[in-house]
This record gives structure tokens, sequence and C-alpha cells, in this order.
């Protein structure tokens, strides 16, 4: 009978079976075990059918059968028999079951009531017409010549032995010859050519489920593709003829794709509709996070030979999934729920074809608690990667409507490649190289509910040339996802708004920039310099926003105890990871920019000393004597020098104390644990923690939380106890420009800068010990005046803003020290240069000591406080026309100029940069020690350029420069 009508005539003989309402693709859970002996399991519907009166389950509980001692009267397939019991006089029942019989003295009767005779002998039931006997006979099969026969494979019968028994061994008994394949050889069977074509013969019988559950595995096995253009007559185009010529039979469960008594390949039988019935409805159960033990996902396999034959129920743990070998509790660590897994490993293809040798199919189920508290099974719908419908490979669009989902998976398939007969070594497998278990959390829900998982899967096919020398990469992965749409939209938002803000703030120190340059008009240079300071502000932007993301996660994802948020993809962790770079990028170039403000400063040490007395000169060729004023040492300006060119790089925490102790907090401590893609929370790490990947958000959020931390630890200890109790390098260096009577201007912009007044109370720096003392002694004791520039205050900080005259005065002064830098004005030797540059700095010296001396009547200043507009705006709003204006300053912002009034720059590029690596490379000391060697290279181009930049600009000989 065709194999269509044979699975016809099954669905409609079969009974109907209760069904559930409609859920999707929901089910109740049943095994054969939940079968009552009376009860046979119908594995086209995976539940339990009822067997008639006077019968039990056969063996493997597929099917039923009469009661021992119970003849079959008829038989309409294994859903529908009819049984009577035999009579007294004779007992037993025939093999196949149709007639009862008594059995001969020489034979027994068998638990199932048949008759069995003993080894070598067969058991005659019918004469050679065909009528049945009354009574059983044992006969003895004659092995020797000239009959050689043997029992067949049933006992009831004596057939010929096969040909090489008889050429081998002139018998039925293979002796100690190669017995192979149920041939009997001198010789190995490798020497020996085969040319058998192996055919596939269906029986002719009725209920032949396994015939059609052999053509569903024999589609799968060529991916359940389609061809609708083309008239191929393969397995697959076989399974949807047969689907749509059996829809008078109804459904399974209620499922369209589901026709009865057929295997279920496919969702949805129509291209392009598969993915609505995924995410159609959620389950009704609850998961949550914290309990005593800890919540699994229930995966259960149908599982069925090649053949199509039921073989058990199979739960997933144990690495039934998982190719890759491992120990029992990782492999076991991919079903805790909310676990990210990740399993990669290489594979030599001859352990594949050693442990797979038979190909097995599996149908994915997810078994849950329903509402009535009873166990239901929810199928897990497939994406096949290598289907192809048309040609084409739908499962690999982006697009989620168009791929087209299917039901039933192998592992590897080692059977399809086999050539000539099924022993031989297979020319080619198949192996499932990549799978993926797809979560979905439920948006805008805080129950704890998911959507059923999906499985992505992709084959590799591998032609066998040498399995010992051959590898194939596998891996296996369990993925988290949900709907981030609304926070994308809230991180655009965010991003937006405070971009905005940045804009307003780069625009007024713009605004300032401009005023403290003294150029009203906007140019080319004003764009530019607005673009990178916006780049500084927007970087912070960026950082806030990823910040605020990481530590979200990081609080909300391990924090959480029912199911409300899953941690972003790796696919969907782009954004934030571009948002990341970017930050870095643009303090990157924030920092250049301050670098290259920091070098380029004016800066001049004034020296207030004046001459003790004067010293007698002989005029050379003649016999005058002169007098002049003594010489004023220079070595205090070399010191001061010196002190300021220490303080250039200094900073407000230790660099390297704070990379130390985020590594041992990281490392040591384990925060690092907390960067594991699970939701629960720990320091420690475990055997299987090798096997939950870690999220890069969460990475970025532990590293910068941690990292801010420290440094803000180390501002607050470095500022409120070891500047006050240890040692302050910024108020001692203000301390030796007064001991040393030099006072120091700072001009970071063409018309602002910073004003250090160093000059002493005292009148005179040039002294012995003693005196020096005893001057710093009546200082003490406030027996002299205060050290401020007002009399009677003690302000010696101020921020300037010159007028315009005062610089060019300035550059007039400094004007012939730039001819000896052009081919044009050079010096005739090295003589004029040092000459110009001593009379230069005797002239500036003494042009800025009248100036803060009032006087130079033109060229006055006055001293004031900033207004509080002015300080939160960081912008002067007079502007200095007629006098120059000195704002009190005891905040020292003329650090600004240098590392340490910096500090939150340097942080917070120091800690991207830091961040950047580790996201690059999943390694926080890798990451720690590029950080420390950038710090280092940095700190060394900022010396070394600022140092030359204070030699040139203070006209101090770098050579004293220490």
């Amino acid at each position: 009978m065709a194999l269509g009508g044979l699975c016809s005539l099954l669905g409609a003989l079969a009974l109907f079976h209760s069904l559930l309402p409609s859920d999707g693709s929901s089910l109740p859970f049943q095994t054969v075990e939940n079968c009552t002996k009376h009860q046979l399991f119908d594995s086209s519907q995976m539940a339990c059918v009822g067997c008639g009166p006077h019968q039990q389950t056969s063996s493997d509980g597929m099917s039923c059968m009469c009661l021992p001692g119970y003849q079959l009267i008829s038989n309409n397939g294994r859903f529908s028999i009819t049984c009577k019991k035999c009579s007294k006089l004779y007992p037993a029942v025939t093999q196949d079951g149709w007639n009862c019989i008594r059995c001969s003295s020489g034979a027994i009767i068998d638990n199932n009531g048949k008759c069995q005779c003993p080894k070598g002998q067969i058991l005659v039931e019918r004469t050679i017409s065909g009528i049945p006997m009354t009574e059983a006979k044992c006969v003895t099969c004659s092995s020797s010549s000239p009959s050689f026969s043997t029992p067949n494979a049933l006992g009831n019968q004596c057939i010929r032995c096969h040909e090489s028994f008889i050429a081998t061994t002139q018998s039925c008994d293979c002796q100690s010859n190669i017995l192979t394949g149920g041939l009997c050889f001198l010789h190995h069977p490798e020497d020996l050519t085969s040319s058998v074509v192996t055919n596939i013969i269906y029986e002719q019988r009725f209920a032949n489920l396994t015939a059609c559950q052999a053509v569903g595995n024999m589609c799968v096995m060529i991916m359940n593709s389609i061809d609708m253009a083309t008239t191929l007559n393969d397995a697959c185009t076989l399974y949807h003829t047969l689907f749509k010529k059996t829809g008078s039979l109804g459904n399974t469960h209620s499922i369209s794709s589901w026709r009865k008594n057929m295997p279920w390949l496919y969702f949805d039988t129509q291209y392009g509709f598969g993915f609505r019935l995924v995410d159609q409805e959620p389950f009704q159960t609850l998961f949550h996070f914290k309990s005593l033990k800890n919540m699994e996902l229930q995966f259960i396999h149908a599982k069925y030979d090649a053949r199509g034959n039921f073989l058990n129920w199979e739960k997933v743990t144990g690495g039934t999934l998982q190719l890759c070998p491992d120990t029992m509790p990782r492999l076991n660590t991919a079903y805790i729920f909310g676990t990210t897994y990740q399993q990669t490993c290489t594979l030599p293809v001859s352990k594949l074809l050693s442990k797979y040798d038979e190909t097995h199919f599996y149908d994915t189920y997810m078994l849950y608690k329903g509402e009535d508290g009873e166990d239901k099974l929810r199928a897990i719908a497939i994406r096949n990667l290598n289907l192809q419908y048309n040609g084409k490979f739908v499962n690999q669009e982006k697009i989620m409507n168009n791929w087209f989902l299917t039901r039933r998976i192998f592992l590897v398939d080692t059977l399809s490649g086999r050539e000539m007969n099924l022993d031989s070594q297979p020319r080619a497998i198949r192996v499932a190289s990549n799978i993926k278990i797809s979560v979905n959390l439920v948006s805008n829900n805080l129950q704890g509910k998911i959507f059923p998982p999906m499985m992505t899967i992709s084959y590799t096919d591998i032609k066998i040339q040498n399995p010992d020398q051959q590898t194939i990469s596998v891996s296996f992965s369990i993925e988290y996802q949900m709907d981030l749409v609304t926070a994308f939209q809230n991180t655009k938002i965010a991003l937006g708004f405070l971009s905005g803000l940045s804009a307003i703030c780069s625009m007024l120190k713009t605004a300032s920039w401009k005023r403290r340059i003294g150029s009203p008009m906007i140019d080319v240079p004003t764009v530019l310099k607005f673009l990178l300071i916006y780049a500084g502000d927007l970087a912070n932007t960026f950082f806030i926003v990823t910040f605020g993301t990481g530590l979200y996660w990081l609080i909300f994802f391990k924090g959480q105890r029912v199911l409300s948020v899953l941690l972003p993809t790796p696919t969907q962790e782009i954004h934030f990871i571009c948002s990341v770079a970017s930050a870095f990028a643009l303090k990157f170039l924030q920092l250049l920019h301050i670098l290259v403000n920091q070098l380029t400063v004016d800066i001049f040490f004034i020296d207030w000393e004046r001459p003790k007395g004067k010293i007698v000169k002989s005029i050379a060729g003649g016999g005058d004597i002169k007098t002049t004023p003594a010489p004023v040492s220079i070595w205090r300006t070399y010191f001061v020098a010196n002190e300021w060119n220490n303080i250039q790089t200094i900073r407000k925490i230790n660099p390297t104390c704070q990379i130390l102790a985020v590594v041992f907090l990281l490392e040591i401590v384990g925060f690092a644990n907390l960067t594991t893609m699970d939701p629960y929370p720990r320091l420690s790490s475990s055997a299987e923690s090798s096997v939950i990947p870690s999220s890069r958000i969460l990475r970025y959020g532990v590293a910068t939380t941690i990292w801010l931390s420290v440094g803000l630890i180390q501002i607050i200890f470095g500022i409120g106890i070891y500047e006050r109790f240890v040692e302050d390098r910024i108020s001692q260096f203000i301390d030796v420009c007064s001991v040393s009577n030099i006072s120091v201007i700072i001009l970071s912009h063409k018309c602002f800068g910073y004003y250090i007044h160093g000059r002493s109370v005292h009148g005179h720096a040039d002294t012995n010990m003693e005196e020096m003392n005893l001057n710093l002694k009546r200082e003490a004791e406030s027996l002299c005046g205060q050290r401020g520039l007002v009399p009677n205050t003690e302000i010696e900080t101020f921020q300037i803003f010159i007028t315009d005259k005062i610089r060019e005065q300035y550059d007039k002064i400094r004007e012939p020290l730039n001819w000896t830098r052009t081919p044009n004005h050079l010096m005739r030797n090295s003589e004029d240069a040092v000459e110009q540059r001593m009379k230069a700095y005797n002239t500036t010296n003494k042009f800025l000591g009248s100036f803060i001396d009032h006087a130079l009547h033109d060229m006055d200043y006055i001293i004031q406080d900033k207004l509080l507009l002015e300080r939160i705006i960081g912008m002067e709003l007079h502007e200095p026309i007629d006098k120059t204006i000195f704002y009190n300053d005891e905040n020292l912002s003329f650090t600004d100029v240098l590392y340490y009034g910096n500090e939150g720059t340097l942080l917070l590029f120091d800690m991207l940069f830091f961040c950047i690596v580790d996201l690059a490379t999943q390694n926080f000391i890798f990451a720690s020690i590029l950080t420390c060697i950038q710090q280092k290279i940095f700190q060394f181009i900022r010396h070394a350029a600022g140092r030359k930049n204070l030699a040139a600009k203070t006209l101090i000989d770098e050579r004293f420069l220490l």
C-alpha cells in the first residue's frame, strides 16, 4: 500500500483524543511511563491512548496487544483490535495471535501465552497448505549436507544457510572463521568489494506511524528545504504532499501545522508566517531569582531513531545538545535561568564518527507548570540557517517575518553520507556546528514572564578525508534578550538633552575665550576653538550617559528578585560601545587641547630683589674708578623656576596607587565576578564561571564605578588629610616665591592670566641663614607686614585681565627675541644673542615690576572680587579698557595651567582608556598595564615640552632646569 494511503488509513482509524483549548503550541506532557498497562503511547500525539478490553500494552508501550491466553479476532490497526479468551483445551495462542493452539510435549508456554521450542528447533503451527494445526510441533532443522538448513529469524521455518557458510565450513556454523554482516569469510572483510544497492522498503501494514516519522527524518536531513518551483520528488516534497492530502484527518492538539499521525516538522506550513507563533503567548510561570534553588529551563526532547521509532523522552541536562565535552556541573550551568552561556571547542572528526555512529532526531519542548499545576509542554521553534526556500536561505535574513521555522533537529548526521551499505564509513557528515537558544523577556512586564525560547542552529558539512587529522569548531550558547527600543529612545533623549546643554556651555566658554584674547570677531579660529571646547563637554555627556547606563544594568540586573530586566545582547551592545568609544575619542581630543594650551603659556618670574650696595670697578686702559650697583643673585630665580618645573605634572591623586587599587578590587577582592551575564551577584569565582561570558556593559559599569570611587577617595584624602598635614606642593610653591622674593605672572591667554605675588615682606631675600631664619620668625610672630599684594591682606594669588596696551608693550619688549629665530634677523654670533636675551629679561622684569608697583600711570590696575555670576559661568563680564583688573583668587586657579588643576579631565581620560582596552581585550590586568604606560608617556611629553616652554618664556637657560 502506498505510504500516503497508509498514513491516511492510520489517521482514519485513530481514536479521537481529548484536546486542550488552543494555547499557541502548548500541550500536556505525557511519557510512556505515564501510560497504564492498558494504555499505549501515541507518538504522533505525544499522549496516552486507552486499549480495548482483554488487552494490554506491548513491551515498548507503543501499541496494544491481547492479554496472554487471548486470541486476536480483528485488527483494524494498533488502536482497534478485538480479543477473545482461548479454551482450556487449546490454552496457547499462535505466533500471529489469530488462533488458539495446544503445545506439544517438547514445547512450553511462555509468558505471552505462546508456544516456545528449544534452541535449534522451529515451531510449526500450520500445515504446508496453511491450515492451522490443533497442536504445535517442534521440528529440528538439519544443518548437514545436503540440506544445510537452519531456523530463520522468526524460528518458524528451516531455510538454507548462506553460501558463504557452506563454502567455508560445509555447515551452517561459521566456526572460527570471520562472521560479519551475516556472512562467513575466510579472509578479512576489507579485502572484499561490494556493490550493494540499498533500498528502503516500507512494510504494507496498518498503522505504520514509523514510516511517516521516517519521511520526516529524511526531510530534516535535507535541512527541511523546499523548492516550490521544481518537481523534485524529495522527502520534504513527499511530506508536504501527505500533509495536504490528509487535511481531513484534523490536527493534533489544535495546532494547525501538526497533522494527525504525522510528525510535526514546521511551525507553519506557509512561508513567512512561522514567526508569529513564537511569541503569541508568554509562559504563565513566574521566573525569579535569589531562591534557595536556582530556577532552571526545563528543556526536554522527544527522541527518535532514523527509522522513525520513538525512543524516549530525554532531558537536555547532561550535555545532550552540547557536543563539547565538559564536566557535568559546567554543562548543566547552561540551563540555570537567567545565565548567559557560551561554550566553544574544536573536535576531531574521528571522535564524532565514533560517538555518533547512529543518527538521532529530536523534537524539543519546554516543560513547565500550567495554571492547573499540571506539567505542560511548549514546543521550541527551530531557526535552521541552512534551510532553503525556493533556493534562498530565508532564515539568514534579518527580517523575522521571512523566517521559516521548523521543529526537528539532529546533532550529527553520519547516515546520509554512507555509500553502498550502512556499515561503510560515510563520505561526508553534517554537524550542528552552532546552536543558540534565545530567551525573550515579555516587554513592559514586571512579573517575570518570558516568551517561548527559540533555537537557532547552523550545520556544517565535512567531507571525510582523514578523520584523525580533520577538526571542526562547534559552539553552544544560550542568550537572554529583551526589547530595548524604549531604553534606546531614553538614551537618545538623554544624549540629546545633555548635548544641548554641552553646546550652551561650550558657547559660553568660547565667548569667554574670545574676551580673554581681545578679539570680538567670529572667524575660523573661533569656530575651531568652539569645536575643541565642545569636544570636551560632549565627552563628558557621553560619559555621563554611558556611566549611568552601566550602573543601571549593574544594579537592576544583579539586584532583581523577579525577572524584570535582561542584559543587552552583544549585538545590542554595539550602540553602547560606540558611545564609550566616542567619549574616549572626544576626551583624548580635549586632553590634547589642554596640553597644547599648557605648553604655550607665557610665564615670567619677576625678581623684586634690589642691590644692597655698590661695587668699585676700575676702567680698563685707564686709572679711573667707577662704582656700580652690586649684582643681584639669579639663583633664587633658578630655584623658583625649578620648583615650577617640578610641579607641572603633579596630580591630586597618585596614578600608580590608583591603578593598583582598582586592580586589587577587581581581581583580588572579586568585583570582576559581578560582570558575568547571570543575575546572581557574587564576588567569588566558581568552576562554572568560565562558561558564563562577561557583559561589556557590566564590565564598564563595574570598572568606572570602582575607578571613580578610588579616585574620589584619593582626592578627598589628598586634599583633606595629606595636603593639610603632610605636604602641599602648590602652597609650598607660593611660600617659596614669597621667601625668594620672586613673583610669577602667567598669561594663559593674550589678555588673561594669573599672578602669584611673591614679594618678600622683608624687602630682600639675598641673605645668610641667620637673617633668613630671623625673618621667618618675625613673620610667624606677626612682627612684620602680611604677604598680600594689598597691604594688610594675605591674598597672594590673582586672576588678571590685562589691557591691550600692556600686552602690546610686553610683546614689544620681547619682539627682538623672535628676530633671533628668523633667517632675516640672524645675530652675528652667540654673544649677541645672549646679550639680547639678557636685555630682554632685564627690561621685562623692570616693566612688570613697575606695573605691579603702580609706577606706570597709563597702565594701572584695580583689585576686586569676581561676581557670583562670573564665577558660575567662568567668564568676566567687565572688559579692562583703561585699567587692568586683578581678581582675588583664593582657589588657586593658576593650577589650570598645570596637571594639578585638570585632575578631572585626566582621571576621566585614564578611566576611559582603561575601559576601552578592557572592552577590546576582556582583561583588566592588561588594561591596567597599558594605562600605566600611557600615563608615563603623556607625563614625559608634558614635562619635557613644558620644560622647553618654561626656558623659552622665562628667558632662563634650559641647562639650569633640572
